[in-house]
């Protein structure tokens, strides 16, 4: 059953509106800005809105009579999801193939903001950056009704719109100040997170670790009040019991003890609450936090080490020591929680067989100084994303990757842990189409007619031979980037600085 937060306008009347989400409905349920800005289109009198999966059977809206599908890109693989969309419904995958009697097909979200230059031939325009501001402005232009061609000049004149047919214009990426708090719309026992309250806590971070979009992205950091973050709590728990803390630094907020105290009163006091958090900042764990998440259901949490060398920890910019982690294991362990999973990268530029055996060394010391306690490793490997100082960094060897991968499988199994891996195959492709542009426009069409497996990508790439040479091995320092027309803080000079900054750590 889905339970609504907010008042449709329920109107069959305006401007006709889908809100894609290139994924199954459960997922869709629970994605916080695609729910949100569906929830901003329904609200609006004039518009026909209506939500859409890849899994939707039965909508009133038929896309080919749309005005407008809006898709929402969290991941580098959505593009499937999109295909996949525009497939079911006969609508061409090229913006250049659709004439006025398609609806316009645009995009937003972080994939898109970080780099759009591999999706740009599919879309008739893009939002980049945060969008609740400019997807309202988008929709009042919208609404206008205008021919194609007058629609996508003035939405050339909006920040943080990207027309691509109207080239050569630079794209401001559009950040939204002042109270801003945006909150799960929709509860859904359909959702992937079952009945959950998301709350976005915060928004950026401050660490700036150097291979991180979430944070370089999204800054400044920006902290929604206390007093407005209680009240949305208590809207949320009109509806359900389960409470997510969303943010990328939650603990930096600079209330975040009161906002946990709160909840932990509330617990006290009777109330049945399941918090969660997404993941605990391995530096700032209290036993006050610990014990309110065990108080509340939770009998594991997440932290992120990224490295196991102090060397590698710094030239990544993560600043944190190994008595930190052990200390946030020992926290975690005398608080009440269960175990802990230990995210961690591989592939890291410079990365010896010495930063390898560290990891080995420092699991026989977590797991000697908190026996019974249930420790798992989890690694992903690097993959080097635009927007951050490691834009321009080789991908490493995925042989190179799989070998690692089988050795720490190894060495840790003899310890007893458990470990999990990313597949060092599809964080290739993700570093291509990360730092990827519109060569890849034919690429991404064949991959899906090939089945989008990872066996289609390689047939793909054998049948086109794409020059994918710099997607892979890196850019050179003083050469255009693809995404450079994108004007972002820090600037290309600052991530250049910060990148030669950190370098003394190679």
């Amino acid at each position: 059953m889905d339970r609504l937060l907010y008042k449709p306008n329920n109107s069959i009347y305006g401007y006709n509106l889908l809100m894609a989400y290139p994924a199954c409905e459960s997922f869709a349920l629970s994605s916080l800005g695609y729910l949100w800005l569906a929830k901003l289109a329904e609200e609006l009198p004039w518009v026909n809105a209506e939500k859409i999966y890849t899994d939707s059977t039965k909508i009133s809206i038929n896309p080919q009579e749309a005005d407008a599908i809006a898709f929402s890109i969290s991941f580098d693989f959505d593009f499937m999801g999109v295909f996949s969309i525009l497939d079911k419904y006969n609508i061409p995958f090229l913006s250049k193939e659709r004439n006025n009697n398609f609806p316009l097909i645009f995009a937003g979200g972080p994939v898109i903001s970080t780099n759009p230059e591999p999706y740009k031939n599919f879309y008739d325009f893009m939002i980049i950056g945060d969008g609740e501001e400019v997807f309202l402005n988008v929709l009042k232009i919208l609404s206008k009704k205008m021919s194609k061609k007058e629609t996508l000049l003035e939405l050339s004149t909006l920040d943080g719109v990207y027309v691509p047919n109207l080239s050569g214009k630079v794209i401001k990426n559009t950040v939204i100040f002042g109270e801003n708090i945006i909150y799960t719309p929709i509860i859904s026992d359909k959702s992937y997170f079952k009945d959950t309250f998301i709350i976005e806590v915060s928004r950026g971070c401050m660490n700036r670790c150097a291979f991180c979009t979430a944070s370089y992205l999204n800054l400044p950091f920006r902290a929604n009040s206390f007093d407005k973050i209680i009240e949305v709590i208590e809207l949320g728990l009109q509806y359900t019991n389960k409470i997510a803390l969303l943010g990328a630094q939650i603990s930096a907020h600079p209330q975040f003890d009161d906002i946990i105290k709160y909840i932990e009163d509330k617990i006290d006091d009777g109330n049945d609450i399941e918090l969660s958090i997404s993941s605990l900042r391995t530096d700032s764990i209290s036993p006050e936090l610990i014990r309110t998440l065990v108080k509340s259901g939770q009998k594991t949490s997440t932290i992120a080490i990224e490295a196991a060398s102090e060397r590698l920890r710094k030239f990544i910019n993560k600043n944190l020591n190994e008595e930190q982690i052990l200390n946030a294991v020992k926290i975690s362990r005398e608080n009440g929680l269960k175990g802990l999973k230990i995210y961690s990268m591989i592939g890291i530029p410079s990365e010896t067989q010495e930063d390898i055996d560290e990891f080995i060394r420092l699991a026989k010391l977590i797991k000697e100084k908190n026996k019974g306690f249930g420790i798992t490793f989890s690694f992903s490997t690097f993959v080097p994303k635009p927007q951050t100082p490691l834009q321009w960094a080789k991908r490493e060897d995925t042989k190179s990757l799989e070998k690692k991968q089988k050795y720490l499988e190894k060495e840790l199994a003899k310890i007893g842990l458990e470990v999990k891996f990313s597949s060092a195959k599809w964080d290739y492709w993700q570093t291509i189409l990360s730092r990827g542009d519109d060569t890849l426009t034919d690429f991404l069409i064949e991959v899906y007619k090939q089945g989008g497996k990872i066996g289609a990508f390689k047939a793909a790439s054998k049948t086109l031979q794409p020059d994918i040479s710099k997607m892979v091995e890196g850019y050179v320092i003083d050469e255009s980037l693809p995404w450079d027309f994108i004007q972002n803080y820090p600037t290309k000079q600052l991530l250049l600085n910060e990148y030669n900054r950190l370098s003394k750590y190679l």
